[in-house]
């Protein structure tokens, strides 16, 4: 948790905001071509074979264009509307470095397991793997990080049925487990690269807490009281930048001045690390 919050601090603007709009973007064009040039398909495939034999290399990028889903466009159009939704929320609800972390977490860990699977097999090989990776199981980890931090949450299966988010999640797991069981080699790394980097970013993260949306819901209304306008003319010698604190909130506060602020800016020991700096 603490090396995450480091990472945070260090590259966290540099983090993607939104990302679930190139995400869908993907989807999109993806689909486009499967309707369209379904052949093209076959050159955008993580297929091992051809990156080491042949220098395609663009295809460790490229197979984030296979559709996760070859449904008819009805069900298509309701599964990138879903997805855009849970993506959105959970960005929110991390903040966007640890949702960057999650999503790309997911896409190399499938990479490599795509990789050491045929240099596993050698020439045993099949001849085509890359059919099976596609980021169909890395919108299930999506659902079931979203099931995590809000497993009461209740939807209406197919418009009709109510139902909470925590019992969609099982039935997703049996889906994925039952999956990883008929399925072909490639078809079971797919699975486990998935499902392995869903439990690494949830055991790293086991403080849950910080991230439900009572928390953060609490926060947010917190920071919001914090910076209104304050009457009865009450004292302070210290008082944070961001949140407004001041050592009359909270005595145990510690508050330090930035070195790297254009001017005297003060802040909590909360923000002092946190906050972007004044030019």
């Amino acid at each position: 948790m603490r090396f995450i919050d480091k990472m945070e601090r260090k590259f966290g603007r540099y983090a993607i905001r939104g990302l679930m709009k190139y995400v869908i973007a993907c989807y999109i064009i993806g689909y486009v071509l499967l309707y369209t040039v379904p052949g093209v398909l076959n050159f955008l495939t993580l297929e091992p074979y051809m990156i080491f034999h042949h220098g395609q290399i663009w295809r460790l990028i490229s197979w984030v264009l296979i559709p996760p889903s070859r449904s008819n466009i009805i069900f298509v159009i309701f599964m990138l509307i879903l997805y855009y939704q849970l993506g959105t929320v959970l960005e929110q609800t991390w903040g966007a470095f640890r949702f960057n972390l999650y999503i790309f977490g997911g896409v190399i860990f499938t990479i490599l397991g795509a990789l050491v699977l045929y240099l596993v097999l050698g020439v045993n090989a099949p001849v085509s793997i890359g059919a099976s990776f596609s980021t169909y199981y890395i919108n299930m980890t999506i659902f079931l990080a979203f099931a995590v931090c809000y497993p009461n949450m209740q939807v209406m299966l197919y418009f009709l049925i109510p139902i909470k988010m925590k019992w969609m999640a099982v039935v997703y797991g049996v889906l994925i487990a039952y999956e990883f069981v008929i399925s072909g080699w490639a078809g079971r790394v797919a699975i486990f690269a998935s499902v392995l980097n869903f439990l690494i970013f949830f055991l790293v993260t086991r403080n849950l807490k910080v991230y439900s949306p009572k928390e953060v819901r609490r926060k947010k209304n917190f920071q919001r009281q914090m910076n209104q306008p304050r009457g009865g003319g009450a004292s302070y010698i210290h008082k944070c930048a961001i949140c407004g604190r001041t050592e009359r909130d909270d005595p145990n506060l510690q508050f330090r001045f930035c070195s790297k602020c254009n001017g005297n800016y003060e802040y909590c020991q909360d923000h002092l690390f946190t906050h972007k700096h004044v030019e």
